[in-house]
């Protein structure tokens, strides 16, 4: 027998989208002595004439939020363009309805000069997963995303495909001693990480950044939850890369994926709060308010997201170095990339401020990787600066499954199956990260020839991810 009341039921009543359905929720979770069918009848009740019920001891809330919101004008939100750009699309036939939808909304904001959605993407919150959006003068928090500065980082050993066949134990002892995961997770004591990040001015601009350094020192050198991981694969150069230095040929290395945990979560959580409160958009548009780059704001937000990707950078600098030592080995390259951000380029011969919600900075030369999952190969790829992707890529195979449609669809032997035909070692991970839940990433690089080169291809042969069932990513 169903018990709960979800924010589906109060839309089926009738109820608006927006802050109305979370006012109603948190009213639902006192209950105060109602069952669900009697809770049901009465938010009918209130749904129907809100002015009867101002002042009720459990409902007044609620009926003043209806009222306002029937009482709301065109003229109190910011207007929308009604004829937006268009936004250039890799792999369109492969991008789900919700993401589209999120892209258009996304191109009727005033300051929006330019788009482009990538070949993985999928729905989100405000701008969509794969999502690249160019404004003026103006900087969208959840455009940046929820974990600030996310990004991958692969260091290249001197280490022959052979040595590592011949020492998987070596290399999964080494991997479970150096890795942290998980939502919430982090060192303590003498056992924090040090790096001098700590050191910078950036943590004293507000006392809000100040206040979140002793989590940010805590969880320094760890990874999040989600789709974040940790691995050991096997790469290949078919050919030599003269820019790399490194000659034709199969080498042992580590990749890394993962952001700015608790720290950039919350920062992300804090200005978007504030963003909603100086720039109403209509409800279709709200989670992508903006902050004016001019504005105290706008200027602290930008700083604060700066920190928080130097600070997701020193967590994977930490790893590689500790994974470096441990092995004794030489790193004969390391690439890095970031996504989940907003950069300050020059867009048509004025500068825009580019956001790159899990997509691939890929301006001409500029190396980056994108991952495919546990078991397909990801690439490491030279940009070639395509304008109309707005100098982007995907940032790894995207999602053609949600995670509860995972977990309710993929069995752990389906997933056993598929680890063991790829001679995968898993450690950790639910079934939500399961291979299956992810786009082919070979239709998604072919969908992209035009953006990327591939240099080399990485195929993972250890994984360790997050064993607690965090969403964090």
């Amino acid at each position: 027998m169903k018990t709960q009341i979800s924010g589906t039921d109060l839309l089926e009543l009738g109820f608006p989208e927006g802050k109305i359905i979370g006012v109603a929720l948190k009213i639902n979770s006192k209950r105060n002595g109602f069952t669900r069918e009697e809770m049901i009848a009465n938010y009918k009740k209130v749904l129907a004439t809100p002015e009867n019920y101002i002042d009720d001891v459990v409902f007044s809330k609620l009926a003043v939020a209806l009222i306002d919101k029937a009482n709301e004008k065109p003229e109190d939100f910011i207007a929308l363009n009604p004829n937006p750009n268009s936004f250039s699309a890799y792999g369109i036939e492969q991008i789900e309805e919700g993401a589209l939808k999120q892209m258009n909304v996304a191109m009727q904001l005033p300051v929006t000069v330019a788009g482009a959605l990538m070949p993985d993407a999928h729905q989100g919150y405000g701008l969509p997963i794969g999502g690249v959006l160019a404004t003026k003068n103006a900087i969208i928090p959840y455009g940046v995303g929820v974990d600030i500065g996310c990004r991958m980082a692969l260091s290249v050993y001197d280490i022959p495909e052979e040595f590592y066949f011949e020492n998987e134990m070596k290399f999964k002892r080494e991997l479970v001693a150096h890795t942290k995961f998980g939502a919430g997770h982090g060192f303590h004591g003498q056992y924090k990480a040090n790096h001098a990040v700590l050191d910078s001015d950036g943590f004293n601009t507000t006392a809000f950044i100040r206040n979140l350094k002793d989590k940010a020192w805590s969880q320094l050198g760890t990874s999040g939850g989600g789709n974040h991981f940790v691995e050991f694969g096997i790469i290949e150069f078919a050919q030599d890369d003269a820019v790399l230095n490194i000659p034709k040929g199969k080498y042992v290395g580590l990749l890394t994926h993962s952001g700015s945990r608790g720290f950039g979560a919350t920062i992300a959580g804090h200005y978007t709060k504030m963003a909603k409160e100086v720039c109403k958009l209509p409800d279709v548009a709200k989670n992508l308010a903006y902050l004016d780059m001019n504005s105290q704001l706008g200027q602290e937000y930008w700083m604060a997201m700066n920190l928080a990707g130097d600070y997701a950078s020193a967590c994977h600098e930490i790893i590689h170095n500790k994974m470096q030592q441990a092995l004794g080995a030489q790193v004969l390259a390391k690439v890095e990339n970031h996504h989940n951000f907003a950069w300050k380029e020059i867009w048509n011969g004025e500068e825009v401020m580019v956001h790159r919600k899990g997509a691939t900075p890929a301006a001409k030369g500029v190396m980056g990787i994108i991952p495919g999952s546990m078991t397909a190969p990801g690439f490491l790829v030279r940009g070639k600066g395509e304008e109309n992707a707005i100098n982007s890529a995907s940032h790894g195979a995207g999602r053609q499954m949600s995670r509860t449609q995972a977990i309710k669809t993929i069995t752990q032997n389906q997933m056993q199956t598929i680890l063991k035909d790829h001679g995968v070692t898993l450690i950790g991970a639910g079934l939500d990260e399961a291979p299956m839940a992810y786009k082919d990433i070979n239709q998604v690089m072919a969908a992209q020839t035009d953006l990327v080169d591939v240099v080399a291809k990485f195929t993972p042969k250890m994984v360790r991810m997050a064993d607690d069932g965090s969403r964090e990513d």
